[in-house]
Formats: structure tokens, C-alpha cells, sequence
């Protein structure tokens, strides 16, 4: 709290020398103290400063295979209460897949925070590379939320990439759609065609020679073979955006953003430790001690849940007129 000022005189300065400032885009871990405390206030504040701009979050959830905080439930239940509150999307990571990557696919045996900070980069620069490059079909990031946001609170993403390596099967076959959709590429430890349905979701391709009618071919093959991981209630509700210019190792390559109902797997993970901490009020007193109110916790479980339901619920299907959250944000262009 302490750096608050100092951070956000630099952020308008920053501001002051765009053009057409469009948003922001906030990277941080949710487990450690600084990118759940000092992270989540920096959001509050670029809402609070610029409320008419989209903030997007790059978001990495802990996971309980690899903790190294005791209090990341605490840390990351608070956090994001914050990032529904705050942010208009949400790029949800979590170590647990980052390891899983760098172990099974790039055969690091022993991967360090370089190495997961890297591919987190590759998906980052994968869904900004249509406000950096012209393409066949621009997607920016209000057009990104637009389409793949239809309630307000569902906007939590769980992106991918492909190839991970150069010699992987996407490289060598093409088959960018089919690889987009394993997931072994995901970036979030749950398997969406396992642990819940497909709301939206949009896949951005860049690469020199990308033939729109064999992605489009492709990815309607996909959506008709799996036609029941997908919600009925959205039609068409897979987008595309193609750039043209390569990327820095050469070749083609994809990236993934899928808002799905799969999302509430890692999430209830760190509910189910916040509840199994907090029965027994374990390390509570620390937060309590800096002037944090339990019911704070409360609220922000109850949220949390609610939001979880909402996913289950709209994955699932919902009768429209019977549901009393209104209809979509917006119908939005298709990319």
C-alpha cells in the first residue's frame, strides 16, 4: 500500500504518451503477497482512475502440488474477489499446468520460474497479436470480451497455445484447430472436455500462408465431433482471428481462450482449502492483525461460489425464461 502512489504516477505517465489507450494488462501470481495484495490494488486503483477502459488480468492460480506459501488460499480468495469485481477478463493459469508443460511436453524435469514465465508469454503475445499486427480478421480486446463474455461475471478464460516446441505434432502436421483444443496445451490444470461444457470460446492464428477455409473447415469438423462439450443455447459461439505476420521462432502458430464451465475445477480446489483453513481459523490472526475483517472472507467465499454456480448452471444449459440474469452483455461481432 505504501508503493501505491509511486506505481500509479508511473502508470500516468505511461498513460499520458498513448495515443488511444485502450486498456490494461495486469500480470501476477494470486498465491504470494505482492501479486494478490499489491496486484489487486493496483486494479482497484486503474478502475477507479480509468473506469471507461478494459482491464484484463493474467492470472496465476496456486495449486496445491505446487505451494510454496502456506496462506495461498487466503491470499488467492481475496484476490479474486477482486478480479470479479475489477477486471473485464481473466486469463486463468495455474502452476500445477505450467509444471505439467515444461515436464511433459518441453521434457524439463526440473523447470524454473524462467521457463513458466516463457510460456505464459507465448499465450500473452498469441492474444495481443491482433492489436500489434494487421491480419485478415482483428480481434482487440473489447472485441475478445465482447464475444466471449455473455453474463458479466463468467469471465474467467483458460487459455492455450500451440506448438509449445518446434517439433511437436501442430509444427510438423499443420493441425493447429485439433492441438488448440487438446489439453495438454491448456494453461489451466482441468480438462474442459471432461469437467464441463464450452460456453464461448476463440481460437487466434498467426503465420504466413494460414488458408481461412481449411481453419474454418477444421474447426467446424471439431465443434460437430464434440458437439455435446458445447453449451446449445450458443450458437456459433467458437471465433477466429487470423494474422499474418509469423511468429518470432518462424512457422504458424494458435492460441486458445475458452470460457468454459471446466473453470470452477481449479477454482473449488482453493475453496475447499480456504474452508479446511479457515474451520480452524489457521494463520487467520495475521490478516486479521493488518486490519482484515473476517467477514471480508466470508463475502468473498460467497462470491466466489456463487460465481462457480453460475458457471455449472450455464454450462449445463438454462431455461431463458426462467433465468433472472437477463441476456447476454452483448451480441457482439463475430472477429
Amino acid at each position: 500500500a505504501e508503493m501505491i502512489d509511486q506505481v500509479m504516477d508511473l502508470v500516468h505517465r505511461e498513460v499520458e504518451k498513448a495515443d488511444c489507450l485502450q486498456g490494461f494488462q495486469v500480470v501476477h501470481s494470486l498465491g504470494g503477497g505482492t501479486g494478490s495484495g499489491l496486484g489487486t490494488l493496483i486494479q482497484q486503483k486503474l478502475t477507479e482512475d480509468y473506469y471507461d477502459r478494459l482491464i484484463s488480468a493474467y492470472a496465476v492460480l496456486p495449486s496445491t502440488l505446487t505451494s510454496d506459501v502456506i496462506v495461498e488460499p487466503y491470499n488467492a480468495l481475496m484476490s479474486m474477489l477482486v478480479l470479479l469485481e475489477c477486471t473485464q477478463a481473466v486469463f486463468a493459469m495455474d502452476n500445477e499446468a505450467l509444471h505439467g508443460i515444461c515436464v511433459k511436453e518441453l521434457k524439463n524435469s526440473k523447470p524454473q520460474y524462467d521457463d513458466l514465465n516463457k510460456i505464459i508469454c507465448r499465450a500473452m503475445t498469441g492474444v495481443t497479436t491482433c492489436l500489434r499486427f494487421p491480419g485478415q480478421l482483428n480481434a482487440d480486446l473489447r472485441k475478445l470480451a465482447t464475444n466471449l463474455i455473455p453474463f458479466t461475471r463468467l469471465k474467467f478464460f483458460i487459455p492455450g497455445y500451440a506448438p509449445l516446441c518446434k517439433d511437436s505434432y501442430a509444427q510438423r502436421n499443420a493441425n493447429l484447430v485439433k492441438e488448440l483444443f487438446n489439453p495438454k496445451n491448456m494453461l489451466s490444470a482441468t480438462d474442459p472436455f471432461r469437467d464441463g461444457n464450452y460456453i464461448t470460446c476463440a481460437c487466434l492464428f498467426r503465420g504466413e500462408n494460414l488458408s481461412m477455409r481449411e481453419i474454418d473447415r477444421q474447426l467446424n469438423d471439431i465443434t460437430l465431433k464434440n458437439r455435446a462439450y458445447f453449451v446449445e443455447w450458443m450458437p456459433n459461439n467458437v471465433k477466429t482471428a487470423v494474422c499474418n505476420v509469423a511468429p518470432l521462432e518462424g512457422g504458424q502458430s494458435g492460441t486458445f481462450i475458452g470460457n468454459t464451465s471446466a473453470i470452477v475445477t481449479p477454482i473449488r480446489k482453493i475453496l475447499d482449502s480456504y474452508l479446511k483453513m479457515m474451520r480452524k481459523k489457521a494463520f487467520l490472526y495475521w490478516f486479521t492483525s493488518e486490519g482484515v475483517d473476517e467477514m471480508e472472507f466470508q463475502e468473498a467465499h460467497m462470491n466466489i461460489s456463487d460465481m462457480c454456480d453460475e458457471y455449472t448452471r450455464f454450462g449445463e444449459g438454462y431455461d431463458e425464461e426462467t433465468d433472472e440474469e437477463g441476456g447476454p452483455a452483448s451480441d457482439g461481432d463475430s472477429f
